[in-house]
């Protein structure tokens, strides 16, 4: 399949910000269309989430974050007010992938929470 109807179909299915496609979209598209190919249907494969190895990697991608907050008194939680339903809604897709990792991922929350770093809605 030609980089360019990849593209189109990448860009039915992209959740994410538009410039992280368009900027995609550059970086892929300067490497030989049989590497450009292969990079934009493992992407495509991340973004739509179906196989084992898309839900895990989903799952460290929503799981870094987590982690970094967690070791730096909440960071961008902190900064902007964010509250602990967002953040579990946000991170429960961790499970999909881990259930182990949800389960560590779910007790840094309630930890963050306990120290004030979240704080639980009404």
């Amino acid at each position: 399949m030609p980089a360019t109807l990849l593209f189109t179909t990448l860009k039915k299915n992209h959740t994410n910000t538009e410039d992280e496609l368009i900027a995609a979209e550059r970086i892929f598209g300067l490497l030989p269309a049989e590497q450009a190919e292969e990079f934009i249907a493992i992407w495509t494969e991340f973004e739509e989430g179906l196989t084992d190895e898309a839900k895990f990697a989903k799952s460290m991608d929503r799981f870094e974050p987590l982690l970094q907050n967690t070791s730096n008194n909440g960071g961008t939680w902190v900064e902007f007010n964010v509250p602990y339903k967002k953040v579990y809604e946000k991170k429960k897709a961790i499970k999909n992938g881990s259930e182990t990792i949800w389960n560590y991922a779910e007790n840094l929350i309630t930890e963050s929470v306990e120290k004030g770093i979240l704080k639980k809605s009404e």
